[in-house]
Protein backbone atom coordinates (compact mmCIF):
# COMPACT_ATOMS: atom_id res chain seq x y z
CA UNK A 1 0.00 0.00 0.00
CA UNK A 2 1.30 3.48 -0.85
CA UNK A 3 2.02 5.94 1.85
CA UNK A 4 -0.38 8.47 -0.43
CA UNK A 5 -2.93 5.74 0.93
CA UNK A 6 -2.39 5.19 4.08
CA UNK A 7 -2.42 9.06 4.85
CA UNK A 8 -6.23 8.65 2.83
CA UNK A 9 -6.83 6.04 5.69
CA UNK A 10 -5.33 7.79 8.88
CA UNK A 11 -7.80 10.72 7.71
CA UNK A 12 -10.87 8.14 6.99
CA UNK A 13 -10.48 7.03 10.69
CA UNK A 14 -10.52 10.24 12.06
CA UNK A 15 -13.34 11.50 10.50
CA UNK A 16 -14.75 8.48 11.95
CA UNK A 17 -13.99 9.48 14.74
CA UNK A 18 -16.25 12.93 14.36
CA UNK A 19 -18.89 10.27 13.90
CA UNK A 20 -18.89 9.13 17.20
CA UNK A 21 -21.25 11.26 18.75
CA UNK A 22 -24.92 10.71 18.64
CA UNK A 23 -25.17 11.74 14.77
CA UNK A 24 -27.21 10.91 11.62
CA UNK A 25 -26.44 10.56 7.90
CA UNK A 26 -29.01 11.55 5.80
CA UNK A 27 -29.86 7.82 5.27
CA UNK A 28 -29.08 6.65 9.08
CA UNK A 29 -32.21 5.23 10.21
CA UNK A 30 -31.62 5.68 14.36
CA UNK A 31 -29.55 7.59 17.02
CA UNK A 32 -25.74 6.41 16.72
CA UNK A 33 -24.78 3.73 19.32
CA UNK A 34 -21.63 4.60 19.26
CA UNK A 35 -20.16 1.58 20.84
CA UNK A 36 -22.24 1.75 23.58
CA UNK A 37 -25.00 0.25 25.36
CA UNK A 38 -28.06 2.33 23.61
CA UNK A 39 -30.96 0.00 22.53
CA UNK A 40 -31.01 -1.32 18.82
CA UNK A 41 -32.07 1.39 16.68
CA UNK A 42 -34.87 1.16 14.14
CA UNK A 43 -34.79 0.41 10.56
CA UNK A 44 -36.03 1.71 7.28
CA UNK A 45 -35.61 0.23 4.41
CA UNK A 46 -34.73 2.36 1.29
CA UNK A 47 -35.95 0.72 -1.53
CA UNK A 48 -33.90 0.69 -4.74
CA UNK A 49 -36.90 -1.05 -7.00
CA UNK A 50 -40.28 -0.81 -6.14
CA UNK A 51 -41.60 -4.98 -6.06
CA UNK A 52 -45.36 -5.23 -7.24
CA UNK A 53 -46.15 -6.79 -3.75
CA UNK A 54 -44.29 -5.46 -0.94
CA UNK A 55 -44.44 -8.71 1.42
CA UNK A 56 -41.49 -11.02 1.98
CA UNK A 57 -42.50 -14.02 -0.52
CA UNK A 58 -42.28 -10.79 -3.18
CA UNK A 59 -38.76 -9.15 -2.25
CA UNK A 60 -35.48 -10.19 -2.02
CA UNK A 61 -33.78 -7.52 0.45
CA UNK A 62 -30.21 -6.79 1.04
CA UNK A 63 -29.55 -5.48 4.40
CA UNK A 64 -26.45 -3.25 4.62
CA UNK A 65 -25.32 -3.31 8.10
CA UNK A 66 -22.24 -0.24 8.65
CA UNK A 67 -21.51 3.10 10.00
CA UNK A 68 -21.58 6.71 8.93
CA UNK A 69 -19.95 5.54 4.89
CA UNK A 70 -22.95 3.39 4.32
CA UNK A 71 -25.63 5.56 6.28
CA UNK A 72 -24.54 7.74 3.84
CA UNK A 73 -23.31 10.89 6.27
CA UNK A 74 -23.54 14.27 4.28
CA UNK A 75 -25.69 13.21 0.96
CA UNK A 76 -29.69 12.72 0.25
CA UNK A 77 -30.78 9.39 0.78
CA UNK A 78 -30.88 8.50 -2.44
CA UNK A 79 -27.48 9.30 -2.44
CA UNK A 80 -25.41 6.38 -0.22
CA UNK A 81 -24.21 4.03 -1.82
CA UNK A 82 -26.88 1.41 -0.35
CA UNK A 83 -29.48 2.97 -2.71
CA UNK A 84 -27.58 3.31 -5.51
CA UNK A 85 -27.02 -0.14 -5.56
CA UNK A 86 -30.96 -0.48 -5.71
CA UNK A 87 -31.21 1.64 -8.13
CA UNK A 88 -28.67 -0.05 -9.97
CA UNK A 89 -30.77 -3.41 -9.56
CA UNK A 90 -34.06 -1.98 -10.68
CA UNK A 91 -32.17 -0.62 -13.95
CA UNK A 92 -31.08 -3.72 -15.09
CA UNK A 93 -34.42 -5.16 -14.19
CA UNK A 94 -34.64 -6.75 -11.03
CA UNK A 95 -38.12 -5.65 -9.20
CA UNK A 96 -37.81 -7.97 -6.69
CA UNK A 97 -34.94 -6.51 -5.16
CA UNK A 98 -34.83 -4.26 -2.59
CA UNK A 99 -32.10 -2.56 -0.46
CA UNK A 100 -32.70 -2.27 3.32
CA UNK A 101 -29.89 0.83 4.69
CA UNK A 102 -28.49 -0.42 8.29
CA UNK A 103 -25.95 2.25 8.25
CA UNK A 104 -25.84 4.14 11.52
CA UNK A 105 -22.61 7.11 12.32
CA UNK A 106 -20.28 6.01 15.09
CA UNK A 107 -21.26 2.32 15.11
CA UNK A 108 -18.93 -0.56 15.99
CA UNK A 109 -19.00 -3.76 14.93
CA UNK A 110 -20.64 -4.36 18.84
CA UNK A 111 -23.27 -1.79 18.14
CA UNK A 112 -23.70 -3.66 14.95
CA UNK A 113 -24.02 -6.89 16.34
CA UNK A 114 -26.81 -5.46 19.05
CA UNK A 115 -28.45 -4.38 15.71
CA UNK A 116 -28.98 -7.33 13.92
CA UNK A 117 -31.65 -8.01 14.71
CA UNK A 118 -33.26 -5.52 13.49
CA UNK A 119 -31.42 -5.30 10.06
CA UNK A 120 -32.27 -9.01 9.55
CA UNK A 121 -36.17 -7.98 8.97
CA UNK A 122 -38.33 -10.43 7.02
CA UNK A 123 -37.44 -10.94 3.14
CA UNK A 124 -33.63 -10.36 3.90
CA UNK A 125 -31.61 -12.46 2.06
CA UNK A 126 -28.14 -10.87 1.67
CA UNK A 127 -26.28 -8.93 4.74
CA UNK A 128 -23.60 -6.98 4.11
CA UNK A 129 -21.57 -6.23 6.54
CA UNK A 130 -19.37 -2.66 6.67
CA UNK A 131 -18.23 -2.24 10.14
CA UNK A 132 -15.18 -2.07 11.98
CA UNK A 133 -13.35 1.17 10.92
CA UNK A 134 -14.51 2.82 14.48
CA UNK A 135 -13.15 -0.34 16.38
CA UNK A 136 -9.71 1.19 14.65
CA UNK A 137 -10.31 3.90 15.59
CA UNK A 138 -10.74 3.92 19.06
CA UNK A 139 -8.13 1.05 19.41
CA UNK A 140 -10.74 -1.56 20.46
CA UNK A 141 -8.90 -4.94 20.47
CA UNK A 142 -8.37 -6.45 16.98
CA UNK A 143 -9.50 -9.88 18.99
CA UNK A 144 -12.98 -8.53 19.97
CA UNK A 145 -13.29 -7.21 16.38
CA UNK A 146 -12.97 -10.56 15.11
CA UNK A 147 -15.50 -11.94 17.78
CA UNK A 148 -18.12 -9.77 17.08
CA UNK A 149 -17.69 -10.29 13.43
CA UNK A 150 -17.96 -14.15 13.66
CA UNK A 151 -21.40 -13.37 15.71
CA UNK A 152 -22.82 -11.41 13.04
CA UNK A 153 -21.81 -13.83 10.43
CA UNK A 154 -22.93 -16.91 12.49
CA UNK A 155 -26.30 -15.03 13.69
CA UNK A 156 -26.86 -14.41 10.17
CA UNK A 157 -26.55 -18.07 8.59
CA UNK A 158 -28.44 -19.41 10.98
CA UNK A 159 -31.05 -17.51 9.54
CA UNK A 160 -30.33 -18.58 6.13
CA UNK A 161 -28.95 -15.02 5.17
CA UNK A 162 -25.78 -14.86 2.97
CA UNK A 163 -23.47 -12.88 4.26
CA UNK A 164 -20.80 -10.26 2.50
CA UNK A 165 -17.95 -9.18 4.78
CA UNK A 166 -16.20 -5.85 3.50
CA UNK A 167 -12.83 -5.09 5.38
CA UNK A 168 -11.93 -2.11 6.69
CA UNK A 169 -8.14 -0.44 7.14
CA UNK A 170 -6.52 0.58 10.79
CA UNK A 171 -4.58 4.15 10.62
CA UNK A 172 -0.86 4.01 10.48
CA UNK A 173 -0.78 6.27 13.68
CA UNK A 174 -1.91 3.48 15.99
CA UNK A 175 1.19 1.49 14.60
CA UNK A 176 2.09 -1.64 12.27
CA UNK A 177 1.24 -4.37 15.03
CA UNK A 178 -1.85 -3.23 15.30
CA UNK A 179 -2.23 -2.54 11.99
CA UNK A 180 -1.34 -5.47 10.65
CA UNK A 181 -3.51 -7.54 13.63
CA UNK A 182 -6.63 -5.74 12.47
CA UNK A 183 -6.22 -6.19 8.83
CA UNK A 184 -5.88 -9.69 9.95
CA UNK A 185 -8.86 -9.77 11.82
CA UNK A 186 -10.97 -9.33 8.20
CA UNK A 187 -8.55 -11.67 6.20
CA UNK A 188 -8.54 -14.78 8.95
CA UNK A 189 -12.52 -14.44 8.90
CA UNK A 190 -12.39 -14.49 5.17
CA UNK A 191 -10.44 -17.81 5.00
CA UNK A 192 -12.10 -19.08 7.60
CA UNK A 193 -15.81 -19.07 6.07
CA UNK A 194 -14.35 -18.88 2.37
CA UNK A 195 -16.86 -21.50 1.33
CA UNK A 196 -20.04 -19.38 2.96
CA UNK A 197 -19.29 -15.59 3.18
CA UNK A 198 -17.98 -13.51 0.41
CA UNK A 199 -15.22 -10.99 1.26
CA UNK A 200 -14.85 -7.56 -0.35
CA UNK A 201 -10.93 -6.24 0.81
CA UNK A 202 -11.89 -3.03 1.36
CA UNK A 203 -15.12 -0.67 0.83
CA UNK A 204 -13.36 2.92 0.52
CA UNK A 205 -11.58 0.92 -2.78
CA UNK A 206 -11.03 3.55 -5.33
CA UNK A 207 -12.24 6.16 -3.29
CA UNK A 208 -9.91 6.88 -0.50
CA UNK A 209 -7.93 9.87 -0.63
CA UNK A 210 -9.14 11.42 -3.65
CA UNK A 211 -10.46 14.96 -3.08
CA UNK A 212 -12.82 15.13 -6.05
CA UNK A 213 -14.50 11.59 -4.49
CA UNK A 214 -15.03 13.32 -0.61
CA UNK A 215 -16.73 15.40 0.71
CA UNK A 216 -15.20 18.54 2.63
CA UNK A 217 -14.19 16.44 5.66
CA UNK A 218 -12.00 14.30 3.29
CA UNK A 219 -13.22 11.66 4.46
CA UNK A 220 -16.95 11.07 3.69
CA UNK A 221 -17.59 9.99 0.05
CA UNK A 222 -19.62 12.58 -2.51
CA UNK A 223 -22.44 11.55 -4.83
CA UNK A 224 -19.67 10.85 -7.31
CA UNK A 225 -17.47 8.69 -4.43
CA UNK A 226 -21.04 6.97 -3.07
CA UNK A 227 -21.37 5.96 -6.87
CA UNK A 228 -17.87 4.14 -7.41
CA UNK A 229 -18.05 1.96 -3.71
CA UNK A 230 -21.94 0.93 -5.36
CA UNK A 231 -20.01 0.24 -8.86
CA UNK A 232 -17.72 -1.58 -6.73
CA UNK A 233 -19.91 -3.67 -5.12
CA UNK A 234 -22.59 -4.16 -7.70
CA UNK A 235 -21.35 -7.19 -9.34
CA UNK A 236 -20.77 -8.92 -6.10
CA UNK A 237 -23.93 -8.74 -5.32
CA UNK A 238 -25.78 -9.49 -8.51
CA UNK A 239 -24.32 -12.43 -8.76
CA UNK A 240 -25.30 -13.51 -5.42
CA UNK A 241 -29.11 -12.13 -6.46
CA UNK A 242 -28.37 -14.32 -9.55
CA UNK A 243 -27.59 -17.31 -7.54
CA UNK A 244 -30.63 -17.39 -5.32
CA UNK A 245 -33.28 -17.32 -8.50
Amino acid sequence: MTHARWLAVLGFAAGLAACGSPQRGAAATGAATGGGSAAAAPVTAARGAAAPDSGAGSSLKIAFLGDSLTAGLGLLSDQAYPAVIGARFAADGYPEVEVVNAGVSGDTTAGGLRRLDNALEPGVRIVVVALGGNDALRGLSPTETHDNLESIIKQSQARDVQVVLVGMLAPPNLGPDYRDAFAKTYTDLARQYKKTVTYVPFLLEGVAGDPALNQQDGIHPTADGAKIIAEHLYPTLRNLVDSMQ
